[in-house]
């Protein structure tokens, strides 16, 4: 039986020109799945991660992140709660551009008071090893390339050991290599246990999760459910996700 992480209950979001983006949703996120949210432009993908993460307020509805509603916190409690629990990773990298990528990453250690500064330091490192970017851990973010800077971003959004790394179309901005090889480390920390919610139009980066949720005008339409990512049958998966999305005519 899979244990939810994060809940929803009846997500509501109405813009104030009545405009609906969120209609009632009620959706689950699992411990140690890699969740993809999928849907047309405009269906809402953002706008429920946003809710879910609380970086949005929604109009209605409630948010359970293990078991405690924080819907109902306070914004520097929900800002508390993102810096220790949550980490994020957005289409564009958003890294302090006067920063080298070290510097970035611990930073993000410090403000989240995550260990010691040594402990931070030392973490960091690991991190951009991790993620392949170590000799460039001393540049700048303009001068390295964007897939090093999403690369390094991704670092930074691990550096607080999240329970749940929140994705808004990671691999957006990048060729097609730099997208690989970002996919390839998100799904090497799922493997590893990270529990992953990403929203993404691309079907290179749907066929990585296990899970897949589709938004049709702010409502939870359709799910798939696949077994863990593997290389070897990515022709299958993608022949299942792509009959999927065509029966739901996206």
């Amino acid at each position: 039986m899979k244990q939810a992480i994060l809940k929803g209950q009846q997500l509501c979001k109405t813009f104030p020109d009545g405009n609906e983006i969120l209609q009632s949703v009620d959706v689950e996120i699992y411990n140690r799945d890699f969740t993809i949210i999928m849907g047309a432009s405009g269906a809402g993908k953002s706008t429920l991660l946003y809710a879910l993460s609380g970086m949005d307020k929604v109009t209605g509805g409630k948010v359970f992140y293990r078991e405690k509603e924080i819907t109902c916190l306070s914004e520097n409690q929900m800002a508390s709660l993102r810096a220790k629990e949550f980490g994020f990773v957005f289409q564009q990298t958003h890294l302090v551009s006067n920063l080298t990528l070290f510097e970035n990453v611990a930073v993000a250690g410090y403000i989240g008071k995550t260990g010691t500064p040594k402990e931070i330091q030392e973490k960091a490192r690991q991190l951009l090893r991790q993620m392949k970017v170590e000799n460039a851990k001393d540049r700048l973010p303009a001068n390295v390339s964007g897939g090093e800077a999403q690369r390094a971003a991704i670092a930074r959004a691990m550096i607080g050991s999240p329970g749940l790394l929140f994705a808004d179309e990671p691999t957006g901005a990048l060729n097609r290599s730099n997208t690989e090889e970002v996919l390839d480390l998100l799904t090497a920390l799922n493997r590893n246990g990270q529990s992953i919610l990403m929203v993404t139009h691309d079907m290179r980066a749907a066929v990585r999760g296990n899970r897949l949720l589709y938004l049709e005008d702010g409502k939870l339409l359709d799910q798939l459910s696949l077994p863990p990512y593997e290389e070897a049958e990515i022709k299958q998966r993608e022949a299942m996700v792509s009959q999927w999305l065509s029966n739901l005519q996206w």
